[in-house]
């Protein structure tokens, strides 16, 4: 909202920019307004800024390689990029107004049809907003590396090509095929992994593939073979030992068919690698998108009426970025034909905003169920705090609060099979507040709400068939319309027989 009237701001310094064109020379003094409310207003601490001006068609290519400057060659890019194009050509489909990319320097793509307003808004939004949480966010600093990333993609990039000059593109697209079907059970969601260090990669993969030579050939001598060529059966003692050598269960099926399948090559291995070390890299995107996108839209907001208020920009401007502030936020009802669920943008700046006026203007109510933020003086500090320490399902199951329960109207849904309705479980109301955050916070738990599958087994004294098992959740079982299709992808990078159990979670397998 407008904040403060022309009279007030009688004297105030010439507008960054006037009309709606943009040039270089004009982004530059716009940057500098914005980095300096980000840097000394409110504290924010970022990694060092690339910006990239590109057309629609350069935007739609940074779509088809999930927004990555470098990414190796698959035919599902292409086929992303063909359906975009489509849709953008056709008004079916409009294109973001940026990308941003976590990586050190930050790198932001902006579009060149955007209007001079709309720089500033996605300047604020991306090279601060996200940017920020990028670089302070624990998930962050604990699994991705921001100033190697860049340097792994083009490694990868370099050795996919190589691989498809040696083996042949149907080759590599078959192991890549296989690799990204498991995508998402190719991560470790509780155990620390390794960051990806570009300078010393090249002498750890050469040592890698050494040591797996060696372990190799020792854990896999009695596989089945011609039969005059068998090794002796293996007894009950070696094949336990061999067990604990594979350090079942094991939750990353990319993780253990790269160590452990009998037939792949060293560099089919190489290839699951780089594609379970691209999946690690987006998991805490996937975990975080809420408070992400919660976080840049209150900094772009922020920053853009403290613009207005120092009068570097016009009503005109302000009028025209908070236009598309607003449809950025707006949260369709259950019952409009646009609704998909909560909006990211808008349910994340509601809380960021909410938690602001906790620490500057609490109530009886807030005292009662913040009691380390009400009355907080430094209302930056808990945020960027906040940003720092918290993913989704954490963020809404510690500061959802009833005011904002209540402004949102939210309630929560039974739905259980047995019953031919719905029922309403809890309402805004006092009973119902911590049944509504908690039911919300669990929408938001991504290894909850994703498939559990691990390998749990490896028959080594017969056959050599794999076992997994998937826990089942709330008596949902797999779709079998994906479940054969990625069975055989396994069952492609295993080289043998592959059975799925599935279990409620916690209990012996059914099947």
């Amino acid at each position: 909202m407008i904040r403060s009237s022309p009279e007030a701001r009688a004297g105030a310094p010439a507008h960054l920019f006037e009309g709606a064109d943009w040039s270089f020379p004009t982004l530059r003094r716009v940057y500098e307004a914005v980095q300096t409310i980000a840097l000394n207003d409110l504290g924010l601490d970022v990694f060092p800024n690339q910006i990239e001006v590109i057309s629609a068609e350069q935007m739609l290519d940074a779509y088809c390689s999930v927004g990555m400057p470098l990414m190796y060659s698959h035919w599902s890019y292409g086929k992303r990029f063909v359906r975009d194009e489509a849709l953008y050509r056709k008004g079916y489909q409009a294109l973001a107004y940026e990308i941003v990319i976590n990586a050190s320097p930050c790198i932001s793509y902006y579009m060149e049809e955007n209007t001079m307003a709309m720089q500033t808004l996605v300047l604020a939004h991306a090279a601060f907003g996200h940017n920020h949480f990028f670089k302070n966010n624990y998930l962050f600093q604990q699994w991705t590396d921001a100033e190697g990333i860049l340097d792994y993609l083009d490694f990868a990039k370099r050795y996919v090509a190589e691989c498809e000059e040696r083996h042949g593109v149907e080759a590599v697209e078959s192991v890549l095929d296989a690799a990204h079907a498991l995508m998402n059970q190719g991560v470790f969601r509780y155990r620390r992994a390794a960051k990806l260090k570009m300078g010393e990669y090249e002498s750890r993969r050469r040592e890698r593939l050494k040591n797996e030579a060696e372990s190799y050939c020792d854990l896999w001598r009695t596989v089945p073979g011609a039969a005059h060529a068998r090794e002796p059966t293996l007894s009950e003692q070696e094949a336990r030992e061999r067990k604990q050598r594979l350090r079942l269960p094991e939750e990353n099926l990319l993780y253990f068919l790269e160590k452990n399948s009998p037939v792949l090559e060293a560099w089919q291995r190489e290839l699951l690698r780089i594609v379970r070390n691209v999946a690690q890299y987006f998991y805490p995107q996937r975990q975080t998108k809420l408070m992400n996108e919660g976080c840049a839209t209150f900094v772009h907001y922020h920053i853009v009426n403290r613009l207005y208020d120092d009068g570097l920009i016009s009503e005109g401007a302000l009028m025209e970025i908070l236009h598309s502030h607003s449809n950025v936020v707006h949260q369709p009802a259950f019952d409009d034909p646009h609704f998909s669920g909560f909006n990211p943008y808008a349910l994340g700046f509601a809380m960021m905003c909410d938690i602001q006026r906790i620490c500057v203007a609490p109530t009886p109510e807030d005292r009662e169920w913040f009691p380390d933020l009400a009355g907080r003086d430094d209302w930056r500090g808990a945020l960027k705090d906040i940003w720092a320490n918290y993913r989704d399902e954490s963020f809404v199951r510690q500061f959802l609060s009833p005011h904002l329960i209540r402004k949102l109207k939210l309630f929560a849904l039974g739905d259980k099979a047995a019953e031919s309705k719905y029922r309403v479980e809890a309402i805004h109301d006092a009973d119902g507040y911590r049944r509504v955050r908690s039911v919300l916070a669990e929408n938001y738990d991504v290894g909850a709400n994703e498939p559990d599958i691990q390998v749990v087994d490896v028959d080594l004294l017969g056959d050599r068939e794999l076992i997994l098992r998937h826990a089942v959740r709330d008596g949902v079982p797999l779709a079998e319309t994906s479940r054969e299709p990625v069975l055989r992808h396994i069952r492609r990078l295993w080289g043998y027989g592959v059975r799925l159990e599935e279990a409620a979670a916690g209990a012996e397998a059914v099947r």
